[in-house]
């Protein structure tokens, strides 16, 4: 028996990868009673969303993937899904679903037993918070099994537009239920994943007034089948106190509509009551808070009332530690582009040495930072900006990253409360509604930032500004950076960039820089270059042929002056890739690190596109590595060629400029 399984695959690239994992990941059942096909159905064109599709297709002949011919219609691809279907049983998950484990083996056994035309399945829901709750009686294709020949003889289809399940499945458990050919299996077998950006994406207003057509469509269908009026109020009723769906505006108007009980104003008083509780909780909170701050917080208030400065642009790094990263090289790039557009950064007062010289500035807390924050047109940042801001209508917020997730991020660090620091997540989340730009490194990058910071921003792949300089640096840039170093010619250069442990405190390396440069004897020198978090050195003793250089302003030059990167699971990694040139992974604890925080890549593996060259996790390992050459073997060379492939597909030297040209106006010629 063949159970195949339709997957629309449109705009949920952040879970689409692990909703068709826990498909293809599915045990047969006792004997390999059920086989599987899966059957993705992507838009026209070659999307994220498609291009994972694919790569799952590639590994694995049981899926498929189709892609529509016309503009994208969730109802539709189901359809489409279903006529190339061959099982003997369809189930119709999105993109946002999960099978949970073991659920094919439960199924065919399920199956083998009553043989149904319909299964229904138990079900629950997951929030973006990780929090569980049991699934509702609402129509969803989801959690039903339907035989292909009873959805064929019945001229089953999802009807297009939104709401496009309530016809075919409340006729399919109607036909069923009649027949006596209705099943249940009770335990939990798939699970939905909610998003916040709201159901099948639609925001709020009154494109969901369409489940109101959707129930007239089901009357006619059915000929006015006596469980219909039930299962509408049912429906309708969380339609309405879903504020994912309705907006208020239109709630009066969608309560009307659809002719519920009692009155709408009896609703307004109970919500009215719930907002009012919420207010006070806020203005308790604020009251709590120093003096400075609230006369800083009243000050601020008037500027809200400012007009925009239009031509105004503020920046911050590294939590405003200075002039760095992305945001560095996007403020460059819209001097020369739109000149006109005044670039101001945030810097705290403990790092305002940093600040070259001539780059204006204001200091975080500070009345000037409040003024700035309240009247920029443009905020760019690769954190965030300090003091909890007000975010006002007209504010465009690029929020550029720091880096390509190696270890989990966002909403992913749920699992991981002990190593979080008492970070806020709901924080994370009002932070991320702030952003109208999302910037991305690589399509990896893409789908994380898809599902660990939902919200409705704009995905920007265009790659790293930060990164343009690796890719157009000439011999002669270069040599002056290894010499302003203090590097001799001819020598080795290797850049040594560990980063952060979550579970421990303070730089402690594990490799003795000393040791290693006097195993590899004359003519080598390497660069130690701490992670931020632990201030401007890596307390290394200076001199010799190894050169300390937490402290420099740069990393881009760190890294064009090295001939190789020596990092455990630093993000360095993915921008030094850029250059084609070794980078070696030194990996001593990194089952600790795995454990601790849990990571999306796995460096030790020896995979294509997953291992970026040469490993290590030993420091006699690190320094045969070295001495043997296998550090530029035609092995490493191939690792570092398909990770370079996945992880710098859009690092073309022109990133910077692509992110001006979308984020400010640039003056046409």
């Amino acid at each position: 028996m063949l159970l195949s399984v339709v997957v629309p695959a449109h705009r949920v690239q952040g879970h689409l990868r692990s909703a068709l994992a826990s498909v293809t990941a599915q045990s047969p059942g006792e004997g390999g009673a059920a086989e599987l096909e899966l059957i993705a159905v992507g838009a026209p064109g070659d999307g994220p969303d498609l291009a994972i599709a694919r790569e799952c297709a590639a590994h694995d002949p049981r899926v498929r993937v189709l892609a529509l011919d016309r503009p994208w219609d969730t109802g539709a691809a189901r359809n489409a899904g279903a006529a190339a279907a061959r099982g003997t049983y369809l189930l119709f998950l999105d993109g946002d679903d999960l099978l949970l484990p073991g659920a094919v083996a439960e199924i065919s056994e399920r199956l083998a037993q009553d043989r149904p035309d319909v299964l229904r399945l138990g079900h629950d829901q997951v929030d973006w918070w990780g929090a569980v709750r049991p699934g509702d009686d609402l129509p969803a294709a989801r959690n039903q099994l339907f035989r292909r020949s009873f959805w064929e003889a019945h001229a089953l289809r999802f009807t297009e537009g939104t709401y496009g399940d309530v016809v075919p499945v409340h006729r399919a458990v109607f036909l069923a239920s009649d027949a006596g050919t209705l099943a249940t299996l009770d335990p939990i077998r798939v699970r939905h994943r909610l998003r916040r950006t709201g159901p099948s994406a639609t925001p709020p207003g009154r494109a969901h007034f369409a489940v109101l057509g959707a129930y007239e469509r089901l009357a006619a269908e059915t000929g006015g089948d006596p469980r219909i009026p039930a299962a509408r109020a049912a429906h309708l009723a969380a339609v309405l106190a879903d504020p994912g769906r309705i907006a208020p505006q239109d709630r009066a108007a969608f309560f009307r509509a659809a002719g519920l009980s009692g009155r709408y104003t009896a609703h307004r008083a109970r919500e009215a009551l719930r907002a009012g509780r919420t207010r006070a909780r806020a203005a308790a909170r604020a009251g709590r808070r120093s003096l400075r701050a609230r006369v800083m917080a009243g000050v601020y208030r008037v500027d809200l009332r400012r007009p925009l400065d239009p031509c105004l642009a503020v920046y911050g790094a590294y939590w405003n530690r200075g002039v760095a990263c992305n945001p560095a090289a996007v403020y460059a790039k819209a001097r020369e582009l739109v000149p006109h557009i005044r670039g101001v950064w945030v810097v705290s007062s403990r790092h305002r040495d940093r600040m070259p010289p001539g780059v204006p500035y204001v200091i975080e807390g500070s009345r000037a930072y409040w003024r700035t924050m309240a009247t920029a047109t443009y905020l760019v940042n690769n954190s965030s900006f300090p003091g909890g801001f007000t975010k006002r209508p007209g504010q465009i917020y690029l929020q550029t990253h720091h880096g390509t997730p190696l270890k989990t991020m966002g909403l992913d660090q749920l699992p991981y409360p002990a190593l979080t620091n008492g970070v806020s997540f709901e924080r994370i989340v009002a932070h991320t509604d702030q952003w109208d730009f999302s910037l991305s490194a690589n399509p990896h990058s893409t789908e994380t930032w898809d599902r660990v910071y939902p919200s409705s921003y704009e995905q920007l792949t265009y790659g790293y500004p930060r990164n343009d300089v690796l890719c157009t640096a000439t011999p002669e840039l270069t040599g002056r950076i290894r010499a302003d170093l203090g590097i001799a010619p001819g020598s080795t250069v290797l850049l040594y960039a560990p980063t952060h442990r979550d579970y421990r405190k303070g730089f402690v390396p594990r490799l003795d820089p000393e040791r290693l440069t006097r195993a590899l004897g004359p003519g080598w020198v390497l660069l130690v270059r701490a992670h931020y978090f632990y201030g401007r050195s890596a307390g290394t003793v200076p001199g010799g042929r190894v050169v300390d250089v937490t402290g420099h302003p740069c990393v881009e030059e760190l890294c064009l002056a090295a001939d190789a990167l020596i990092t455990d699971y630093s993000s360095l990694m993915f921008d030094y890739a850029c250059l084609d040139r070794p980078v070696i992974t030194y990996a001593p604890d990194w089952d600790a690190y795995r454990a601790a925080r849990g990571t999306y890549v796995d460096l030790l593996s020896g995979r294509p596109g997953d291992t970026p060259g040469a490993v290590a996790t030993t420091e006699d390992e690190l320094c045969e590595v070295l001495r043997s050459g296998a550090w530029t073997s035609p092995e490493a060379d191939a690792l570092r060629a398909a990770f370079r492939s996945r992880f710098c597909p859009w690092d073309d030297g022109h990133a910077a400029e692509r992110v001006v040209r979308r984020v400010f106006p640039v003056p046409s010629n």
